[in-house]
């Protein structure tokens, strides 16, 4: 498939941006980790998809080996200010839809992609880390930041916007294929 078949298919799901992702430029860095092990969301040692769970950065790099094209896929949405947290939320889980639905449409079409999401996963109300394994593992999808990417270093060097102003909120995500 080509980026602009996947272009199409982001936009028609209703992202605001798209950027070809060029996966020399992914790197995957310890304080990206480190910012996860500070428990600022409060996930972290909760989740399959949020480290520990989702494995080490070497675990994310094997992930990754071989891979070196992809789309990154963005949604923006306004918000009132900096603490408008109703909005942001919302953003959010229309972009996780979203993302979810590409990703679902790329398995139907037999594409291996790799999906990396924003924030942690979502498809349970609870997660059965660390007693049990994933439920639904084919799903489960880790955050940019999970993975030790930068998301904003990740977005400058593959053209696409991060910061749209204080009244917009975005949500960045990528599929490497």
């Amino acid at each position: 498939m080509t980026y602009e078949q996947l272009r199409q298919m982001a936009l028609a799901l209703g992202f605001a941006y798209t950027a070809p992702l060029d996966c020399a430029t992914i790197e995957l860095k310890p304080e990206v980790r480190q910012m996860c092990a500070n428990n600022t969301c409060g996930q972290y040692g909760k989740r399959w998809s949020c480290p520990p769970g989702c494995g080490t950065l070497e675990d994310c790099r094997a992930q990754l080996a071989g891979k070196t094209t992809g789309i990154l896929v963005q949604s923006v949405g306004d918000i009132e200010d900096g603490f408008d947290f109703e909005a942001m939320m919302e953003i959010e889980q229309a972009h996780k839809q979203r993302f979810l639905a590409m990703y679902d449409q790329l398995r139907e079409q037999g594409l291996p992609a790799l999906a990396i999401g924003s924030g942690c996963c979502t498809l349970c109300q609870e997660c059965t880390y660390p007693d049990a394994p994933c439920r639904f593992p084919q799903r489960r999808v880790a955050s940019m930041e999970a993975f030790g990417m930068l998301v904003v270093d990740v977005c400058k060097a593959n053209g696409l916007g991060y910061y749209y102003g204080p009244e917009k909120m975005a949500y960045t995500s990528c599929f490497v294929l």
